[in-house]
């Protein structure tokens, strides 16, 4: 795995983004799994982490904004060996996309979605994002927003996901694992990455962070699911926990449909569709 280099061009992330901590994990973790760029499909959603699409080699999209996920869903139906990964913020995978993140996760289809949780959309000059905590103030709303965050963590497990973890943007040694993991998973796996925005974000810092994740203990057992949700609501305490939540082995969603037993890239292609269609001509 090698990056796509240009003289003179790199992603246009602010200095000190947490985007370019979570290129470097991303990049590294393939790298370390051994995964060659043509076996690799990346959705990529709208946004600054979109931003990454021409600097990691594989096969890669943009998705409509919010529609990353039903795109990497319609490789993965496909081509059931492609390895499908699925990059995006998180304005596009749980506000536009929520409806396609949940019922991914119903399906747990095989596919990874790494986020990028900000709290804002950085992109648009820093708005509010699903994940902003209840009175955050933005540019879309100056007396600070009235909903409750959007908890993805606890989202993700409820509504059927198998493997669930969360990473820090600032801990890419930690990120470059729990990505590995995630990415090794057969089912559905999310990588919440908590990514502070240095231009548009000034609550959600570096140092908050620091100072409000902690790393699941070494006898934490990810496959109790009582316990994952319990952990996953201590942000409501302003508490991140980071690493593996949770974890099940499951089958895929493709693997319980007999009719994708063999994947669609496999099969015979007609080149004379005449008799198909000669009865409706």
């Amino acid at each position: 795995m090698s990056d796509i280099t240009f003289d003179g061009y790199a992603p246009t992330w602010c200095p000190g983004c947490g985007d370019w901590g979570i290129r470097v994990g991303i990049k590294t973790a393939l790298e370390q799994l051994g995964y060659d760029p043509s076996t690799i499909f990346l959705s990529f959603d709208i946004g600054c982490s979109g931003n990454m699409n021409d600097f990691l080699n594989g096969y890669a999209a943009h998705g409509l904004h919010g529609r990353a996920i039903p795109t990497a869903v319609g490789m993965k139906t496909a081509h059931h060996e492609m390895k499908t990964i699925v990059i995006g913020g998180d304005g596009g995978i749980y506000g536009e996309g929520g409806n396609h993140f949940i019922h991914a996760c119903r399906g747990n289809h095989d596919i990874t979605v790494i986020v990028h949780d900000n709290m804002v959309y950085g992109l648009t000059t820093g708005q509010v994002a699903p994940t902003a905590k209840q009175g955050f103030k933005s540019k879309s709303t100056p007396r600070g927003i009235i909903e409750i965050p959007v908890n993805p963590l606890a989202l993700a497990i409820s509504q059927g996901a198998t493997f669930v973890s969360q990473g820090f943007a600032g801990d890419v040694r930690s990120l470059i694992e729990i990505m590995k993991a995630a990415i090794s998973h057969k089912g559905f796996s999310l990588v919440n990455i908590l990514q502070p925005c240095v231009t548009f974000n000034k609550i959600n810092t570096y140092q908050y962070f620091l100072k409000n994740t902690h790393k699941l203990k070494e006898d934490y057992k990810p496959n109790d699911k009582k316990m994952a949700l319990m952990k996953s609501m201590e942000v409501l305490e302003e508490k991140f926990p980071i690493g593996i939540l949770y974890k099940e082995d499951k089958a895929a969603y493709h693997e319980r449909i007999p009719q994708l037993e063999t994947p669609l890239v496999s099969r015979q292609r007609y080149a004379d569709f005449e008799p198909f269609t000669s009865e409706f001509v």
